[in-house]
């Protein structure tokens, strides 16, 4: 099928140049117009419907909010931004990435200038102020996290606490009984951030039903804080055999910490991380990790939003069960573990 970007490269212009030309949204020169006029000719290219729905209307750009706050790790949202890019690209669409921490009057404002046709929002807090504002706007928005009270929303998480609770239970099943948990930095938590609170909760609940003496701390993701809480952690629980990290930014510290602490992983202390397969796989030893899908969760967030833009229905909740992989950082108990 030829889409508008095989227009483009046959036109020798950008893919929204073609858009333009055929919403007449900007002001395109006459050479230009006929030389894309010709190009879709020449193609045989057929405009989809989000095409022509862009002629009664539509910009063809998605409002991507992500408000750069304290504790946000750069490259762990970047892996979503890249996601959302790439499948908004696959329906001729753009982003717009709205960095500023202007809460709910911002998302007013972009939504007043005509500039988006509907919203993509990330960085959800529990108690978001945001949320009200998104219930009422005609433009459709998605939701990649979720806040405490979803109801006419449509959003798509990882099921966090479920990411939390598969952590202890693999450990626990191993025969761990004494295990730590290094979340988010702090203002994570303070601005109650939806992932962060529910993968704590997810790991406090299941440690209580497995009977695990469980730590939980907020780290910030520099070599000395992460010294801090371990050893911190290990003051609390001397016999901690096992360690839950829910932090990119800090996970390349956690094996020279615990070294530095007296322990060795996985000797004396296994790790699990919540994290993308590939970071775990670049540690040493390679780490059990419980997948976090920032692709996949951006690639159904722009899926969602599309769909709505079409007039389709989306469900209000989406969430993606939690996928552990088993590798060198824990491995199975040595005889004398037992219920150390």
């Amino acid at each position: 099928m030829v889409t508008i970007a095989d227009v483009a490269r046959h036109a020798g212009v950008a893919p929204s140049t073609v858009s333009y030309v055929l919403t007449g949204k900007r002001s395109i020169s006459a050479d230009t117009k006929t030389r894309v006029r010709e190009s879709i000719r020449a193609l045989g290219y057929q405009p989809h419907t989000s095409d022509r729905t862009m002629s009664a209307g539509r910009t063809n750009v998605i409002g991507l909010v992500l408000p750069l706050r304290a504790g946000t790790h750069l490259p762990a949202v970047m892996r979503f931004v890249t996601a959302a890019v790439t499948t908004a690209r696959r329906y001729d669409m753009d982003l717009l990435l709205m960095t500023a921490d202007d809460g709910a009057a911002g998302l007013r404002r972009a939504a007043n200038s005509a500039q988006v046709d509907g919203f993509l929002v990330m960085d959800v807090e529990m108690d978001d102020d945001r949320v009200p504002l998104l219930r009422q706007l005609t433009k459709p928005s998605v939701l990649i996290g979720h806040p405490a009270a979803a109801r006419g929303l449509t959003c798509v998480d990882l099921d966090f606490e479920a990411a939390g609770a598969k952590c202890v239970d693999h450990l626990a099943d191993l025969g761990h009984r004494s295990i730590g948990f290094l979340g988010a930095p702090s203002a994570v938590y303070r601005r109650s951030t939806g992932f962060a609170h529910r993968t704590m909760n997810g790991f406090s609940a299941a440690a209580m039903r497995r009977g695990v003496a469980a730590t939980a701390l907020a780290v910030e993701g520099d070599h000395d804080s992460v010294l801090r809480a371990t050893k911190a952690l290990i003051r609390a629980h001397p016999s901690m055999t096992a360690l839950v990290v829910h932090n990119e930014a800090a996970l390349g510290w956690i094996t020279t910490c615990l070294r530095a602490a007296g322990r060795q992983v996985p000797g004396d202390v296994a790790v699990v991380a919540i994290c993308p397969d590939e970071l775990a796989e670049q540690m040493s030893p390679l780490l059990t990790s419980v997948r976090l899908p920032a692709e996949e969760l951006g690639r159904h967030a722009v899926d969602l939003l599309v769909a709505k833009l079409e007039g389709k229905q989306a469900p209000p909740l989406m969430l993606l069960p939690p996928r552990l992989s088993r590798r060198a950082s824990t491995p199975d108990p040595a005889p004398h573990r037992g219920t150390a």
